[in-house]
């Protein structure tokens, strides 16, 4: 890959107008999400600014064929900024040394909230670790012809969050993107972004603030760069759900499908970030067509994704045309591109009278409905012979199931010989079907 020329080094805001070109629109860093070939469709919508999906810096640094498949790019697509996990500075620097001339910026991820996170101990499981953080950031600062810029989730507590903020800042990052949403915040726990947080945030640095969270709709856009006061606004969910969010647009489905699989025969593109992409897109309408999510699933390569999308294209047509079974969200019918809402989350069991496990209809707690239930069974029924609990009609020797076991004839019991062997109907041995397989 060529090397493009590096600009001269900026800081602050400077570094914002001038080399990110005061980008406002901007697509979050999304693990296998954002790459080339969807960068290129989103720029096409309004995006001014583009993170690369989340690079892990030590396989980055180690392997070229990570390098080669995570990493690909090209001079239209700028302004970029490449964004690694990490908790290694001179690891970091290695990987970061690789892209530095074909970027704007490195960012390093201290927002990722998932387990994989946790497991590698980075993204925002090193929001406690603000001594490695520090040396990870200066290190860039001091060593890369780039700047360095981070990302970040808040603290419940808003003092901590404004310290970790300075710290950051004053190790040498030059712009802070800033996910208004707790590390426990995920999945069907995200819940709402604090925007006043963000804001405060803001308004203690001396270095620009991208905001992050809650942008749903076109109209979120507006309102959160008034509400939080930040440069820019950064979308990654409602961005998959409608890549042309930036631009105020609600686009038919199966057009952004078609336009973004014919970028991936230009740029080629990982079937798994193709599917991905779809399925997000599609998302509205494949509740309805339920044959083509399955295909989808099915797909092997790009020509049957480019079929599926030409048949989805024609149904919606149809569709869109007669009125045909609208569904999707009340502001928006299904063939259109919308963002996902999710629904909420069932109500937690309350304690049971004894603090254990959750109430029923009757105020019982589980524990005890399930001990109600042991002693109906063994009242009403048979005892076991060997140990006074319930046992099983059908057994030859009135005996529980583990007791029978433990005398060693399960195997020729009609009421406790394994599943397996009463649909084969043999009474084998457990030693010869082992043995057979």
């Amino acid at each position: 890959m060529t090397l493009t020329q590096i600009p001269p080094k900026l800081e602050g805001f400077e570094f914002w107008e001038k080399t990110l070109r005061g980008a406002k629109h901007v697509m979050a860093p999304m693990v296998d999400q954002s790459e080339h070939a969807w960068r290129r469709l989103c720029r096409r919508y309004g995006t001014e600014l583009c993170y690369t999906p989340m690079l892990h810096a030590r396989l980055f640094a180690e392997n070229e064929k990570y390098r080669k498949e995570h990493f690909t790019t090209d001079p239209t697509d700028r302004p970029l900024i490449v964004q690694f996990c990490a908790n290694d500075p001179d690891t970091l620097l290695t990987a970061a040394k690789y892209v530095e001339g074909q970027c704007d910026a490195v960012d390093l991820n201290l927002g990722c909230p998932q387990d994989i996170a946790r497991r590698g101990h980075y993204g925002s499981f090193l929001q406690e670790d603000w001594d490695v953080i520090a040396k990870m950031v200066s290190t860039l600062h001091k060593n890369l012809a780039v700047p360095v810029t981070v990302k970040i989730r808040i603290f419940p507590e808003l003092e901590r969050t404004l310290a970790y903020a300075k710290m950051i800042q004053d190790a040498g990052a030059q712009l802070l993107g800033v996910h208004g949403r707790v590390r426990e915040q995920r999945g069907h726990n995200t819940g709402l972004a604090d925007w006043e947080q963000i804001r405060a945030v803001r308004e203690s640095l001396s270095i620009p603030v991208i905001a992050n969270g809650n942008i749903l709709e076109p109209e979120d856009v507006p309102r959160c760069l008034e509400a939080t006061g930040a440069v820019g606004v950064m979308s990654a969910e409602g961005n998959l759900y409608n890549p042309a969010i930036f631009a105020g647009l609600h686009p038919e489905v199966w057009k952004m499908g078609q336009e973004y699989l014919e970028i991936c025969r230009e740029l080629p593109t990982r079937l798994s970030s193709i599917r991905g992409h779809l399925f997000k897109l599609y998302r509205p309408c494949l509740a309805k067509h339920t044959d083509l999510r399955d295909r989808l699933g099915r797909a092997g390569d790009l020509d049957a994704l480019v079929t599926l999308t030409a048949e989805l294209a024609e149904r919606l047509q149809i569709e869109a045309k007669e009125g045909d079974g609208v569904t999707g969200t009340p502001r928006h019918p299904h063939w259109l591109c919308q963002p996902y809402v999710r629904p909420p989350m069932a109500p937690p069991k309350r304690k049971g009278a004894d603090g254990v496990g959750g109430k029923g209809v009757d105020g019982k707690g589980v524990e005890a409905k399930e001990d109600d239930r042991k002693k109906r069974k063994k009242e009403s029924g048979p005892q076991c012979s060997g140990c006074k609990n319930g046992a099983s009609p059908k057994c030859q020797g009135l005996l529980c199931r583990k007791c029978c076991r433990a005398t060693g004839k399960a195997s020729d019991c009609p009421a406790h010989q394994s599943k397996r062997r009463q649909e084969e109907g043999t009474t084998a041995a457990p030693e010869a079907i082992a043995s057979q397989v």
